[in-house]
């Protein structure tokens, strides 16, 4: 079988190249990282889930016509994607004060917003993905103010959706953050979400209880991250109920 080529690895992913010109495999690691990667650990089966979920987000989205780099998934870990150009920006929704909005704010953390509110973070691990203005991302030329509002367009979309499918399985969505990417087809442009949607870029709370079933499990030391994203899985219906961290994930197709 021949080595494919790797294109990048982050954190959390490693993408190869594709079978197809402009198509790109994800390949999901069970790396877990919190704090710019100041705090690290390995956590079985979570690249499992993370790629299952992320699906299951990504189809949905392209369902009702909010474009991804989305094609379909290839086997437990890996997913066939479009190639984009990655627009250098975390786009960040939030619903809720929580994390560094709660701390910088003095908000009690759980508080409602009175809107969603979208803010956006340079991408850069050694400066601590700062949170950037949108004049700062139009003057370095990492966006237009037409690209701007597209973006914000999107990202409300994807919030809509995702509350709602969420909420209906009785997990708030406090906050999440996603990539955006450009599609060239010769000189036109589209923008579409890219990187994953999976309990690793969002806050997910039980709605009764307030449990966290996100990546705050790891960053908090609040037990187990696997339990925590299998129990995600399992009310959405992607994985068997009787699925537990004893177990090997097993998915549904």
């Amino acid at each position: 079988m021949a080595r494919r080529k790797k294109v990048y690895e982050g954190k959390a992913k490693i993408l190869y190249e594709g079978p197809e010109p402009g198509t790109l495999v994800q390949y999901f690691k069970d790396d877990a990282t919190a704090f710019n990667a100041e705090k690290r650990d390995v956590i079985e089966g979570k690249g499992v889930l993370n790629n299952r979920l992320s699906e299951f987000f990504m189809t949905g989205l392209n369902t009702i016509g909010v474009p991804t780099h989305f094609i379909k998934r290839i086997n437990m870990r890996e997913q066939l994607i479009r190639s984009v150009e990655i627009i250098p920006l975390e786009v960040i929704v939030r619903n809720y004060a929580a994390g560094s909005m709660a701390k910088r704010l003095g908000m009690e953390e759980g508080a409602a917003l009175p809107r969603p509110i979208v803010e956006f973070s340079y991408k850069d691990d050694s400066l601590g993905d700062p949170l950037v203005p949108e004049e700062y991302i139009i003057a370095f030329g990492w966006a237009t103010q037409q690209d701007l509002d597209d973006i914000v367009a999107l990202a409300l979309r994807v919030n809509d959706f995702m509350s709602g499918v969420m909420y209906g399985v009785g997990i708030k969505l406090v906050d999440f953050k996603i990539e955006i990417g450009r599609i060239w087809d010769g000189d036109f442009m589209r923008l579409v979400v890219a990187d994953e949607i999976s309990p690793d870029s969002c806050r997910l709370w039980d709605v009764k209880t307030g449990q966290k079933l996100d990546k705050d499990v790891f960053r908090r030391d609040l037990g187990n991250l696997t339990d925590a994203y299998t129990e995600v899985a399992k009310r959405l219906g992607v994985m068997p109920t009787n699925v537990t961290h004893a177990t090997k994930p097993t998915l549904i197709n």
